[in-house]
């Protein structure tokens, strides 16, 4: 019989390295059904469409960079959502002047908001020593309805502010 001697190092790399391939290789958890869901309150038609409101959409292009960081994102003060990797959501105000930025106050602008006109505002994750930070940068109409088509709409229980919220996953307003 032969006795094969291993050193504690050895066994400590294969477990790593055994663990690393689980981790890279696990799948993702499986959809949860839509009876186990929480359905949203009921909602209005969309409001942009049937009033002189203006309609802004946050959206976040999926990114791996910072995908775990959930930054918050503010209009006049108000907590909208969490924002999440990949994701978007609209919010539909009153015309006149807003304040959009992000829950670091670092990050955002002024908009004077014209009645029944749309605006794009995208979130971007720069990378810091300790913590990631979100940017917010308001673009283009041409640019923002492009890359919005490659979002999915923000789940529901990332939406903090219902009354001003009003496309998220759920939802009957539609972009």
């Amino acid at each position: 019989m032969i006795h094969i001697k291993y050193s504690p190092k050895l066994v400590v790399v294969c477990l790593l390295l055994l663990f690393a391939a689980a981790v890279c290789h696990a799948q993702e958890p499986a959809p949860v059904p839509p009876t186990a869901v929480p359905s949203p309150a009921p909602v209005d038609p969309p409001v942009a469409a049937k009033s002189n409101k203006s309609r802004i959409y946050f959206y976040r292009i999926k990114q791996f960079a910072g995908s775990a960081l959930e930054p918050s994102v503010y209009c006049d003060d108000k907590e909208l959502a969490r924002m999440d990797n990949g994701r978007y959501f609209a919010v539909d105000l009153e015309p006149g002047e807003h304040t959009c930025r992000m829950g670091d106050k670092q990050t955002g602008f002024a908009l004077d908001m014209k009645s029944g006109e749309e605006y794009y505002a995208k979130i971007t994750i720069d990378t810091g020593f300790w913590k990631g930070h979100g940017r917010l940068t308001l673009l283009q109409k041409e640019q923002g309805a492009f890359e919005l088509k490659k979002v999915k709409p923000l789940d529901a229980v990332k939406v903090k502010d219902r009354s001003l919220v009003t496309v998220y996953e759920g939802s009957e307003n539609k972009p």
